[in-house]
């Protein structure tokens, strides 16, 4: 099997007192920011001085052993300082080097790595990275899995409305019903519900373009915490209905699932 140093190289690019961040997360995790188109944003906030070095070799883990190549980036700067926007203290500014599409988000790289450092010298672990395959496309959010299977992080929402995913936008567009929204920071429950023509699908637009889609307490959630706090907004379905249900149909299944989840009285709704 090649190496991944290797590949790079074949490419044109000679790597240089550089790093690995082997990165994990959440809140988004890095694999969400990756598919969000953020994830050079996403790793620019450090909690330490971690990118002393010039260039950083960035991956992303996937499961076991197995991890997505995102990129070569280079060091630019870095300043210190706490930033509303993310509780890290140190924000880098870097660049992805041009060359190398035909690996970024398709080269996938087994590396044991059994222990907790994320950010390693390169010239002591470059060797380690093997490449176990190279996808035909970019590594994105999945097709529709069925509406007994959907889960999704506010990172991944935003991602499916932006890309206007087709299976997605197809299955959700078509019905109506009842979802929810887990605050993961709190376990509180909104159970809200698309009816009256609109589906499932263009309901959650609304949420993926503000994050509170709307509603009084989720706004308020949000003037409380910071914009940012529909970061931690889980969204899935509870109930799905034709969408020729009648309105008091549809509105009597959300009744139902409040009661069932108490969220007016331990979570986020309020009537």
């Amino acid at each position: 099997m090649i190496k991944l140093i290797d590949l790079i190289k074949m490419a044109g690019m000679e790597l240089q007192n550089f790093k690995i961040h082997c990165a994990t997360g959440a809140n988004p995790t890095p694999l969400e920011a990756f598919f969000d188109g953020a994830f050079r944003q996403w790793q620019e906030h450090q909690n330490q001085k971690n990118f002393q070095c010039k260039q950083v070799l960035s991956l992303i883990h996937l499961s076991g052993q197995r991890w997505l190549f995102a990129g070569v980036f280079e060091v630019l700067g870095v300043k210190h300082g706490k930033w509303k926007s993310s509780p890290c203290y140190y924000k880098y500014a870097t660049r992805e080097l041009d060359g190398l599409d035909h690996l970024t988000g398709k080269a996938i790289v087994e590396f044991n790595k059994t222990f907790r450092a994320s950010y390693l010298r390169g010239e002591k672990y470059a060797d380690q990275l093997t490449v176990v395959a190279i996808r035909d496309q970019r590594m994105t959010i999945g097709d529709f899995p069925g509406f007994n299977s959907v889960l999704l992080s506010y990172v991944m929402l935003k991602t499916l409305v932006r890309e206007s995913h087709p299976s997605w936008r197809t299955a959700l567009f078509n019905v109506s019903g009842v979802y929810l929204i887990t605050d993961t920071k709190t376990g509180k429950h909104y159970v809200g519900s698309a009816y009256g023509g609109e589906g499932i699908w263009q309901r959650w637009i609304s949420y993926a373009k503000t994050g509170h889609g709307g509603n009084r307490e989720l706004r308020k959630l949000l003037r409380a915490e910071g914009k940012n706090h529909s970061q931690h907004f889980q969204f899935s379905l509870l109930e799905v209905c034709d969408l020729n249900s009648s309105d008091d149909y549809v509105i009597s299944r959300e009744t139902h699932w409040k009661t069932v989840l108490r969220s007016r009285e331990f979570g986020l709704n309020k009537n």
